[in-house]
């Protein structure tokens, strides 16, 4: 592979190929994730002292993960804390304590959303959040962790006074799809960029004259299926426990979008808010 490897990648390929290594190689693989900054500044004789193995297995650990030998590892790590200083901070590994872990997943969603904010086409924005003020309806489709972004973006647009739905099974979003009607928004929401019975229902939607603002990865699928992309690059290194920071990543996107709708919508929007923030009190306990 050599260094044309995107810096970015090399952790979470560390952690993808974590189930495959060698007892071994395990031992490299943890000592890296812990003490990245160090390993960059190491000997190959070192990290093997340090990792409590051969120096032969530091090769195969490195071929393991994509790249030739210990120098191209090297630098491949090195140009990824280039990129994303935060790192060394945020790689889970098993051996971590509480307190350990417990930072490091906020440590890694902060980074995250301050890659994904950063990232982020304003013009799509806008234009997405024009769409939604001119629609009749607004659907919101997901599937697995994703359909927890869409049942609460419809939460968040129902309070808006946006005509909304959200659906996470595939027959249903097709029997919304095919009754949708000219300029009307479907919101397809995926971790991924490549469900296909999403892409099925997006292009139904297509068909009946609706428009498709797509949160997805980029260059993905759904993302270029998409009549407006949203593109969300949320790669964690704790992707192999649990899909956070790109879930997070996807909310707060959303709230982006339901902040652009209110203001466009005015006072009038406002005093319906306050309507119903009265409306609730009551059934709060004091």
């Amino acid at each position: 592979m050599g260094v044309s490897m995107k810096p970015a990648q090399l952790t979470q390929t560390i952690s993808d190929t974590l189930v495959h290594l060698r007892k071994s190689e395990l031992k490299v693989a943890d000592f890296v994730l812990k003490h990245p900054l160090e390993v960059i500044r190491m000997r190959i004789v070192d990290l093997a002292d340090q990792a409590d193995v051969s120096e032969p297995t530091v090769v195969r650990f490195c071929r393991a993960v994509g790249c030739t030998g210990f120098q191209d590892f090297k630098l491949a790590l090195a140009q990824q804390l280039a990129s994303s200083p935060s790192y060394g901070q945020i790689a889970v590994t098993d051996s971590d304590s509480t307190r350990e872990y417990t930072h490091k997943v906020f440590d890694s969603t902060v980074d995250a959303l301050l890659k994904v904010r950063d990232s982020l086409v304003l013009d799509n924005l806008e234009a997405a959040v024009a769409a939604i003020c001119s629609a009749g309806r607004v659907e919101f489709y997901g599937f697995g962790a994703s359909a927890a972004v869409a049942f609460d973006a419809q939460h968040k647009f129902f309070r808006l006074q946006i005509r909304s739905s959200a659906y996470s099974d595939p027959h249903l979003q097709n029997m919304s799809a095919t009754s949708l009607n000219t300029g009307d928004v479907v919101v397809a929401i995926s971790q991924s960029g490549r469900t296909q019975a999403l892409l099925d229902s997006m292009e139904l939607v297509k068909n009946a004259g609706g428009i498709v603002i797509g949160l997805a990865p980029s260059s993905s699928p759904i993302a270029k299926s998409a009549t407006i992309a949203i593109e969300v690059d949320a790669k964690e290194d704790i992707q192999i426990y649990t899909p956070l920071s790109s879930r997070i990543a996807h909310l707060a996107v959303i709230d982006v979008l339901a902040i652009g709708v209110a203001q466009k919508k005015g006072p009038k929007l406002h005093k319906h808010l306050q309507q119903l923030q009265a409306g609730l009190s009551s059934l709060r306990s004091s």
